[in-house]
């Protein structure tokens, strides 16, 4: 493939979705700032902009990340308070960023700057406007809390607020966040305006001060509900849990409680959100044979340029199976409108987009997604509480839309919320009625005998030579449980530094029948290559979301193809595309919305635009990954209805519109049994209902039920993987070698046992060619390497980076080779390192400069696990100058050591690695 890659046309994609996700919430005239306008700027933040979440979906090395003080400086129309800046400045060298104690462990908020009235006296004084920028992050692996720092404002965050909303008369404030927060501080100190402005990545900075400064009209709308108190959210007492979470709210999340039970516990509604300017909406509604279909005219009526988006829910009747009172059942967002110009849009809505699932066998149709009979209602507006009635239909009988069978049905007895005219009640819900072993047992595939090698290699399937079934009976049941298996973390037979690989990653799979090893890279923020090479980073989720504006995502992620594809990878580990269930979910960040319909739109954008370029994104996680405390053990009980209504939602649409080919399960329980070892979820519900076709994978050393149709009492284990293989979940994500069985897993003893058969082997390793013949590596392997041109990359993305082949080493004391080392400024070196033996090495780097003394020649070092240690050199006149790092070998052996050099001019003696000898870790 041949294409141009250019840095500054990403960014300025970038830097629209930011400008068009951010949410302005209130505004009382002080927005657009105004020409020369001098601002003064309060909070830490401004020096230290969060561009996304923590964990996988955040860890991009960027080359680079505009702050919005960045961007308020840059732009001429705003002169920016130094005074007040160089207060701040020097506050900050005695009280740094705190970067916490890693993965996991990082503080949800900095400590902030104590004001006191004279600093905002004076700053007064400067300037007309104050901006305040309020921070927070979240992520993998632990959630956000509702405490102060976390869900609530801090005490300083508070006197910062009170002190600065009293002496200016103009105060705006900038959420520079993942997730909503608490915002009962509006009513209280009554800033000017207040702006949700997520965490855009790379380009954050400049599109929120596009917004700022009038360039850009707000247009981005709320995707979650934002609620005066969190305690009065129906999963309030149902997230957190250690063992179980009850999905005791079901269909109802989000606006569909709220707007049905709740408004008055509502803040700013779901799909709000202000704009410099106002339009008008004229819709009508006709052609009603199973479809809605509406033409809206949008005219621009205000005094700037701007976009709106226009929101269609439905309210259907509540019969025998009660409803919410709004669901969302499309959008569109207009074009740049300029004053008094009008665009007419028209909308087709099949009626499968509001239909109803019943697993209770109230309708004449049980395990069906039906309309039941009455009247149903379609609502048009700028958000869902100011949605007005454009018309009706009705249905004299109840309509059957889709017939299915029992699947995913809970096994342990708990309620659920029914709601019948304003009244709640908790009702038992349906648990599983059928045998799940004897559909297992009556769906496994026949057998195929092994053929033996016939000399058919995987490029034979690519040409239609011969077809995938022959090239697989070639392979031992040996051969295809190594197919089963993927390599990780940092795999060294693929690009340096991702999460990891299948395909041929096992030698007989390699080089007996030439099998391309695809590579697999953590997302969704941009690429996360553990070895320091540079990647964009991508506007989080939140602020996908929040631009209504798929048309645009599709845009950003050609960019990011085209990336994957300069990068060697395959697929991107995203989007991730679980719902909002509760403010407090850690990885909210990543995901999209409470609604499922926004979130499959969002996703299926995504998946569209990588498929374009040959690349494709692994959709998670799948399903019901909707608290991040001991994800790996926790147990979601959900009712059949709300996982086909709500949280399959999204993963459907991915696969009947998106064409989704790669999907990742989740760490936890669904139901009582791990979702890598769950038939229903993998095979009733996803190949067989819905056609999926291609690779599912598990999470990253997710453990497995050891019994596929679920038991109470047992527990999990990453050996498990028989089970795995009868629920066609494909691939274990992730082994450090998957020839010698380094995770000790059971397929073999389960195969031996009959726990599996081969013809699910084969049944399997279909799945995953299927998604290797799509994979980039195939392609490279028809059609030869790709010609790809990159123009205008940043400072920091021009890094060159030299992979040096692996090293085995397996000595506590030794040297590594410096035959591939280029010394040369502006190169990163990377050596793949294998450690046999587990410990505490001291990375020994001797070096010396035969420049002047008063020169300065910077190297630095890091692992893949550490942060850079960085080192100035002057003139040695030849003398050896010894420098040193940590290398800890604890958790994988695995690891790249990398030495970037800033200028050239220094000369490498030796790389010594030496494990301490008072540190003794066994080999694991």
């Amino acid at each position: 493939m041949k294409f141009t890659l250019d840095w500054k046309e990403y960014a300025k994609v970038a830097r629209q979705l930011v400008s068009e996700g951010v949410v302005l919430l209130e505004n009382d005239g002080v927005l657009p700032l105004k020409q020369k306008e001098k601002v003064s700027v309060f909070g830490r933040i401004q020096f230290n902009y969060i561009k996304s979440g923590t964990g996988s979906g955040g860890l991009v090395n960027a080359p680079y990340v505009v702050s919005i003080l960045d961007a308020l400086e840059e732009d001429e129309s705003v002169e920016v308070n130094q005074n007040l800046k160089e207060i701040y400045s020097s506050w900050l060298k005695s009280h740094p960023f705190d970067i916490g104690n890693g993965w996991g462990h990082e503080p949800w908020a900095q400590v902030e700057m104590p004001l006191t009235q004279d600093i905002v006296n004076d700053a007064k004084k400067e300037s007309s406007t104050a901006i305040v920028i309020i921070g927070r992050t979240a992520g993998e692996d632990r959630d956000n809390s509702a405490t102060e720092g976390g869900y609530y404002l801090t005490a300083a965050e508070k006197d910062m607020l009170q002190l600065v909303c009293s002496t200016f008369d103009k105060t705006v404030v900038l959420l520079n966040v993942g997730n909503v927060i608490d915002m009962e501080w509006v009513n209280e100190y009554k800033p000017s305006a207040v702006l949700y402005v997520w965490q855009g990545g790379s380009e954050g900075g400049h599109g929120v001060v596009d917004v700022l400064t009038g360039k850009v009209s707000p247009s981005g709308k709320l995707a979650d509900t934002i609620l005066k108190n969190i305690e009065s959210h129906p999963a309030y007492n149902h997230f957190g849990d250690d063992k179980n979470n009850d999905y005791v709210e079901d269909i109802f999340v989000g606006y569909r409680y709220f707007e049905t039970l709740a408004k008055d516990e509502v803040r700013y509604p779901f799909g709000y959100g202000l704009s410099y300017t106002n339009f008008n909406l004229n819709t009508e509604i006709d052609n009603l044979n199973n479809n809605v279909h509406l033409v809206t005219k949008i005219k621009n009526v205000g005094k700037y340029q701007g976009k709106e988006v226009v929101q269609v829910y439905v309210q259907s009747p509540n019969n025998k199976l009660c409803k919410s009172d709004r669901v969302l059942v499309d959008f569109k967002k207009t074009k740049t409108l300029e004053i008094n110009e009008e665009e007419t849009l028209s909308f087709d809505i099949p009626y499968s987009r509001f239909a109803s699932f019943d697993d209770k066998g109230v309708t004449p149709y049980k395990d069906a997604f039906v309309l039941e009979d009455g009247e149903y209602k379609v609502y048009v507006g700028e958000d869902v509480r100011s949605a007005k009635l454009v018309g009706s239909f009705t249905l004299d009988e109840t309509l059957l839309v889709e017939q299915l069978q029992e699947a995913l049905t809970p096994i342990r007895p708990f309620k659920r919320i029914e709601i019948k005219d304003g009244n709640v009640d908790l009702v038992d819900v349906p648990t599983r009625s059928y045998d799940l072993s004897k559909r297992i047992k009556d769906n496994r595939p026949g057998d195929r005998k092994c053929t033996g090698d016939l000399g058919i290699k995987f490029k034979d399937v690519l040409t239609g030579k011969n077809s995938i079934d022959e090239f697989l009976d070639q392979l031992t049941d040996e051969e295809l449980i190594y197919l089963s298996r993927g390599e990780g973390m940092c795999p060294p037979k693929v690009t340096p530094g991702v999460a990891s690989c299948y395909g041929g990653s096992a030698l007989p799979l390699s080089e007996k029948y030439e099998m391309p090893i695809a590579a697999c890279s953590d997302g969704p923020s941009g690429i996360r290559m553990d070895c320091g090479a540079p990647a964009f980073a991508l506007p989080c989720g939140s602020v996908q979301a929040c631009s209504f504006n798929v048309d645009l995502i599709t845009e950003l992620f050609k960019f990011e193809a085209k990336e994957l594809r300069y990068n060697k990878i395959s697929t991107l580990l995203g989007p991730g595309i679980n719902i909002h269930r509760y403010p407090l979910n850690g990885r909210n960040f990543e995901y999209y919305s409470e609604d499922p319909y926004l979130t499959g739109a969002c996703a299926v954008a995504v998946l569209k635009a990588l498929h374009e370029f040959g690349v494709t994104g692994t959709i998670k996680h799948f399903a019901g990954n909707n608290q991040e405390y001991r994800r790996h053990f926790i147990n979601s009980n959900v009712s059949a209805r709300a996982l086909r209504e709500i949280y399959l939602k999204p993963f459907e649409m991915c696969v009947k519109e998106g064409g989704a080919y790669s999907i990742m399960t989740t760490y936890g329980l669904l139901n009582d049994i791990y979702t890598g070892s769950n038939y229903d979820l993998c095979t009733t519900v996803l190949r067989n209902e819905w056609g999926f076709k291609g690779m599912v994978m598990t999470d990253w050393w997710a453990r497995l039920s050891s019994n596929p149709v679920g038991d109470l009492k047992l527990k999990g284990s990453i050996k498990n993987v028989s089970s795995m293989i009868v629920a066609q979940n494909d691939v274990y994500m992730v082994t450090s070698d998957s020839y010698t069985n380094a995770n000790k897993d059971n397929a073999l003893n389960g195969l031996k046992k009959g726990l599996f058969t081969r013809g699910e082997l084969l049944r399997n390793a279909k799945n995953i060619c299927y998604a290797l013949a799509k994979a980039e590596v195939s392609d490279h392997l028809l059609n030869g390497e790709d010609e790809i041109e990159i123009i205008n990359p940043p400072k920091g993305a021009d890094k060159k980076m030299n992979y040096i082949p692996e090293i085995i080493f397996d000595k506590e004391d030794g040297y590594l080779p410096l035959d591939n080392l280029i010394t040369t400024g502006g190169v990163v070196n990377c050596y793949t390192v294998h450690f046999e033996k587990y410990g505490c090495f001291d990375m020994i780097v001797n070096v010396s400069s035969d420049l002047g003394e008063l020169s300065q020649t910077t190297f630095a070092m890091s692992t893949s696990h550490s942060k850079e240690v960085l080192y100035t050199i002057k003139g040695t006149n030849g003398k050896t100058v010894e420098c040193k790092m940590e290398v800890n070998v604890l958790f994988q052996r695995d690891l790249f050591l990398r030495i970037y050099f800033v200028q050239t001019g220094l000369k490498v003696e030796s790389i010594r690695l030496h494990l301490k000898g008072d540190v003794d870790f066994p080999n694991k």
